[in-house]
């Protein structure tokens, strides 16, 4: 019998519900935590008899005391946390004290300051290695998957690799003028913030959205796509022997970008606070609050995903190009979790690493990236949930 707690209840949270609910032999005991129960309630009623006994929990997740609370009555064995990346030092605090090991789907943000890395993460090894848990970080599609198709990548095809394109596209359509496809707050802080990439040792800095490629993505088309700074750029710097170049790109319609600029330029995507009627609000907040809920967006969308990396290095002494990929459709997703691509595509992996971890694959004390696991159980298991991917030896290169 293995208990689970996980940690949300937003669009992907609810995904990584419904797949666990999916596995009853590994996931036999859950426990649901969020600020509002209601919506647990209603997700448990809403998975009904699935042979999982479920249970809810209404928890404040920036409270290590409350976390804590709640983790020595349940005693889980592993906390999956789907929260926001502003509360993950807290739920790490908890699980330390509760001896309880850890996985999470993004890294540690500020909630002041529009800024991700993974050193007040990677700060906690020690700590979790003296207490003999695993805490496995970044466990979602990108950072996630991407870490191990990496890993993937260089056990069967490669003796170095030395230049990653991470490609996020995103080709579908849920009919509102503006949305985000998960938590607007976090979604444009990320995208609004300034890009880089890693080349030769260090980091190149970028304007939001100053370099532009266009790609033609299988089972979507030609999109454009835009640079960005995102967090696995780091873990694979660091895991990844040999590298010289790693890049993040995401496609973005004109529509959106322009909404975003109109944004930005009235003050709304702000982040510092500001007096409002005799208190104090965050900009940004405000703006969350009166765009569409990401995970209502499911039943709307329309149009497929594709994400994946392209992999240039040398395999006795020859150079290789591998391309490894997936392709999500909006309206499949909907029909079996009731969600739309985004957070199926970030749901269906942390379901993954928590099933590898309770069944014995996946451990080992300390505080690890996905990529520092073995990925064939991993690849193995994405074909089997739902996230099958596509190997191309041949790839168009993004210049």
């Amino acid at each position: 019998m293995h208990k689970t707690l996980v940690i949300g209840c937003g669009g992907v949270a609810q995904v990584v519900v419904r797949k666990m609910a999916q596995h009853p032999e590994i996931f036999t005991d859950i426990c649901i935590a969020s600020r509002t129960l209601s919506k647990v309630d209603a997700l448990i009623a809403d998975i009904g008899d699935a042979g999982v006994n479920f249970t809810s929990a209404k928890v404040d997740a920036d409270s290590v005391p409350e976390l804590v609370a709640l983790m020595k009555s349940y005693k889980p064995e592993i906390c999956v946390n789907v929260a926001l990346p502003y509360q993950d030092l807290a739920i790490m605090d908890a699980c330390l004290e509760c001896k309880v090991n850890y996985l999470d789907t993004a890294n540690y943000e500020p909630r002041d300051e529009a800024h991700f890395e993974y050193s007040w993460q990677w700060a906690y090894r020690e700590r979790f290695e003296k207490a003999g848990l695993t805490a496995i970080l970044g466990c979602g599609f990108d950072p996630g998957v991407t870490g191990v198709f990496s890993a993937y990548a260089l056990k069967h095809y490669f003796d170095t690799i030395e230049y990653i394109d991470i490609l996020d596209c995103n080709g579908g359509d849920h009919g509102y003028p503006f949305a985000t496809n998960f938590n607007p707050e976090i979604n444009i802080r990320e995208v609004a913030a300034n890009g880089s990439y890693w080349e030769d040792g260090g980091w190149v800095h970028t304007k939001p959205m100053e370099i532009q490629r266009v790609y033609n993505f299988d089972s979507v088309g030609e999109k454009d796509c835009y640079l960005l700074h995102h967090e696995e750029l780091e873990s694979l710097a660091v895991n990844i022997p040999g590298i010289k170049r790693i890049r993040f790109f995401m496609t973005f319609g004109q529509s959106y970008l322009t909404h975003l600029k109109c944004l930005e330029n009235v003050g709304m995507t702000s982040i510092e606070p500001i007096d409002f009627c005799g208190q104090k609000i965050i900009p940004l907040e405000f703006l969350k609050a009166v765009l569409p809920d990401p995970a209502s967006l499911g039943p709307r969308t329309k149009g497929k995903t594709n994400i994946g990396c392209i992999y240039q290095g040398l395999k006795d002494g020859k150079p290789v190009r591998y391309y490894v990929y997936n392709i999500c459709d909006h309206e499949e997703c909907y029909r079996e979790v009731k969600s739309q691509a985004i957070s199926y595509t970030t749901g269906v992996p942390a379901m993954i690493g928590a099933m590898l971890f309770l069944t014995g694959v996946w451990n080992g004390p300390g505080v690890k990236n996905v990529e520092e696991f073995d990925p064939d159980p991993f690849m193995e298991k994405l074909n089997e949930c739902g996230l099958p991917w596509v190997e191309d030896f041949n790839p168009v290169l993004v210049d």
